[in-house]
């Protein structure tokens, strides 16, 4: 099992590929996938531990995010366009925390438009990407923490920075953007990095990908 960092801009598919070259082994699998926008751990199994990489499947997440209050986006993130927007003069660290607060354990959550998720056989994204109007199914997530740790507003906008522990299968834009609906205010995810999952550490990575 190795523990990768990805960088953001290179899609959970391409890191494998480069460590199919690199390692010159055609058996690799991952642990879950992370977003191109998204940086962190990745945890790769090779060769026969590719056999047992369902157990880490399930395991808890843990991310740093930085949480844009005022806008939200097609995607989710910064990659699409802006549908929905509003002056944020400023929030209240307390208000904060107390919606983060609110927000510990199940929920049942729309997941992402530009997600793998499939609807009627097909992938939600490349139902996104025609144009078509769907309804995003809703998805059981849980949240085990959630911690405030700055809040910083500037030109009608602000920036949460937050960490966040979640079940395995959460979508953290989906978390986001409720997050933002109990502000009052839409909200989309500006950055985002994994740093755990399950007791792994991305402080741990064994292999540079750039």
């Amino acid at each position: 099992m190795l523990l990768i960092d990805k960088p953001t801009g290179m899609t959970s598919f391409a890191v494998i590929q480069l460590l199919r070259k690199r390692l010159g082994v055609q058996k690799i699998g991952h642990a879950g996938t992370l977003d191109p926008l998204a940086s962190g751990l990745l945890l790769v199994a090779v060769g026969d531990e590719t056999k047992e990489i369902q157990q880490y499947v399930g395991l808890p997440k843990t991310y740093e995010v930085e949480m844009l209050i005022g806008e939200r986006r097609t995607t989710g993130d910064m990659e699409g366009e802006v549908v929905e927007e509003r002056d944020v003069p400023s929030i209240d660290k307390a208000k904060a925390l107390a919606v983060a607060s609110g927000m510990i354990g199940a929920m049942s959550l729309p997941v992402p438009t530009y997600s793998a998720v499939k609807l009627g056989g097909e992938p939600l994204y490349k139902k996104a990407r025609r144009g078509e109007a769907v309804k995003a199914p809703l998805k059981n997530m849980e949240i085990y923490a959630l911690e405030i740790h700055e809040v910083h507003c500037e030109g009608g906008r602000c920036i949460v920075s937050a960490s966040m522990e979640v079940s395995s299968g959460s979508y953290v834009r989906s978390i986001v953007e409720e997050f933002g609906k109990r502000l009052g205010y839409p909200a989309t995810t500006k950055e985002l990095r994994r740093t755990k999952i399950g007791n792994f550490d991305v402080k741990n990575a064994q292999i540079p990908i750039v």
